[in-house]
Parts: structure tokens; C-alpha cells; sequence
């Protein structure tokens, strides 16, 4: 399973992650979270996928930051359209459109998307656009009606480990193409603990 970390921000731990060599890094750029990138993105292997996460931004703030700091993918959070999403793609910017669940979720909301965006990203619905630090009923997916492939999101840390193995298992997790982690890495907002990183790493 590829990894994605998302919610870097300190410059020396974002190099240090990087060394872990996920798949992908994710930055947010949304003036709201506590996680709010407003620096300087340090050079990285090119393997390493930089995704700009944005929340309800317009088409060319997105535009001007994929630009500045040579993003792969950019990542929405927000209620943002199917315009938007295929404008972005006609940057040749991968994109990923957010969808939150607790308890059920209506798959019919991925319609409007399905011929717009690169990926999807089920995350936990709670008070915040991500980073709420629990997880949502993986159960769900299982009525996953798509072949779209899909990041898995939302409050995944070490206690996950055993949960995401079973869910392997499952026939909707060929569609899993990454597995999404942020909070319950974190020794504070954005700076990441590279020790269990690596030990999550490992044991996955």
C-alpha cells in the first residue's frame, strides 16, 4: 500500500519524512487549519508526489499555488464543483476530490465527479475539513460502486494497522491506492514523529 503524509510543514521535518520515502507529501493551503503551509517546500526526491490540499479555493489561487511550488496533485476539501475539478485537470494537475463519511454515505454523490477528478478521498466526517484524528466505518466502501482508485483518509495511525491488513483482504481494497495519514503521527500541528512514521511503514 503507498503512503501519503499529509499536513507537513516544518522544513527540517519535512526532509526528514522524506527520507521514509513515502509516495506522497501533502501541504495544506488553507489559512484556517492549524497545519497551514505558508513557507517555502525544501527540495525532494522526484518520486515523492507533492499534493496541495485546498479547501473551497477559487480555480486561481489553486492555479498559482500548483505553480509556485511545482505541485502534482491537488487535493479539495471543500464543496467545490465538477467545473472546477476538470479545469485543474486541464493543468495537467492530478486531482483528488474529498468525500467525508461517518455512519453511511450516499455513493450517488460521486457521479457528478466520476469523468472530473483522478482520485477520490473518503475521509472522516467531523467539526474540521480533515484532520479530526478518528476514524470512519470502513464497511462502508464495501458498496464502493466505482473503479475509480481512492485514498484512504482519516484518524489512521498504529492502532490501525491490524484493521488495515483485514481490510486487504476486502475485494473494494484493489480500489485502495493510498493510505492517507496526518494527526496520529503528530507531535504537534504539522510536525510529524518520524520514528512511528517508520514503524507504520514497516508493519504495513
Amino acid at each position: 500500500m503507498r503512503i501519503k503524509i499529509c499536513g507537513m510543514k516544518d522544513e527540517n521535518n519535512i526532509l526528514d519524512v522524506a527520507k521514509l520515502n513515502p509516495e506522497f507529501m501533502g501541504f495544506i493551503f488553507y489559512k484556517n487549519s492549524p497545519r497551514y503551509f505558508n513557507g517555502n517546500i525544501p527540495e525532494l526526491p522526484e518520486h515523492i508526489k507533492k499534493i496541495g490540499v485546498f479547501v473551497d479555493a477559487t480555480f486561481d489561487y489553486i492555479k498559482g499555488i500548483v505553480s509556485k511550488h511545482n505541485l502534482q496533485g491537488a487535493q479539495l476539501h471543500g464543496n467545490e464543483s465538477p467545473k472546477l475539478c476538470k479545469q485543474l485537470q486541464d493543468l495537467n494537475c492530478a486531482v483528488i476530490k474529498v468525500f467525508f463519511i461517518k455512519d453511511t454515505f450516499d455513493f450517488k454523490s460521486l457521479e457528478p465527479y466520476e469523468d472530473v477528478c483522478d482520485y477520490y478521498l473518503f475521509d472522516t466526517k467531523g467539526k474540521q475539513p480533515g484532520g479530526n484524528g478518528y476514524t470512519f466505518n470502513w464497511d462502508i466502501l464495501k458498496k464502493y460502486p466505482s473503479s475509480k482508485p481512492f485514498f484512504l483518509s482519516g484518524g489512521i495511525g498504529l492502532n490501525e494497522i491490524e484493521k488495515l491488513k483485514d481490510f486487504k483482504n476486502t475485494e473494494v481494497s484493489k480500489y485502495c491506492h493510498v493510505i492517507d495519514v496526518n494527526s496520529k503521527f503528530e507531535i504537534e500541528a504539522g510536525l510529524k514523529n518520524k520514528i512511528e512514521l517508520k514503524k507504520f511503514k514497516n508493519e504495513l
